[in-house]
């Protein structure tokens, strides 16, 4: 009842009527008025579906603190070498302070692209990369002389570990960025040149 179709066509309907009422439609009133309320109707924009409520990227951000905390857990119930394990906790120390509550996130928040590489990190490539050494150590042991999977492991955090750096970076960078435009807008506003 309520559709832009149905409103539109009530209205070309309507103006048929006032058409009927002053005697241009004729003896073919009901025509008229049901012909433009047709046309009413077709010419009527579609209605247009809601959008879907996707979160937020702070509701994101919470989500993965979540995943993060899980996989805390997974990694403490998992023993590794101590040089790995030193590289864990590096990779999961830095990942833990961008997904901290605080400015840090929230300029993490800001940058689509940032949010996907920590979500992907704690989601996937995370326990994906300390599954995979706890899976090939088990056959290591049966078939020895193979290259050790501590080796790829350690490689593997590694990676991760400069990718989450950049992004810490790239963050760095873009609040330098935000406040040298400030200290310009601020210098341009006053006359003043530094």
């Amino acid at each position: 009842m309520e559709s832009r179709k149905n409103l539109t066509g009530s209205v070309c309907g309507l103006l048929g009527l006032v058409l009927t009422f002053t005697g241009v439609a004729g003896p073919y009133w009901p025509v008229v008025v049901f012909g433009l309320y047709g046309a009413g109707a077709l010419i009527a924009p579609p209605e247009r579906p809601p959008l879907p409520d996707f979160p937020s990227p702070s509701e994101q951000l919470d989500a993965v603190r979540a995943d993060f905390d899980r996989l805390g857990g997974y990694l403490a119930d998992v023993e590794l070498p101590p040089t790995v394990a030193g590289r864990l906790t590096a990779l999961t120390e830095l990942l833990g302070a961008l997904l901290a509550p605080g400015w840090v996130a929230e300029a993490l928040a800001a940058d689509p692209e940032g949010v996907h590489t920590v979500s992907r990190a704690v989601r996937q490539d995370v326990p994906e990369a300390v599954d995979a050494f706890v899976r090939t150590r088990w056959w290591h042991r049966m078939t020895p002389g193979q290259e050790p999977p501590e080796r790829h492991l350690e490689r593997q955090l590694g990676l991760l570990h400069e990718e989450a750096e950049r992004l810490a970076a790239d963050l760095r960078e873009a609040e330098a960025r935000r406040q040298e435009s400030h200290t310009r807008y601020l210098e341009d506003r006053g006359g003043l040149s530094g």
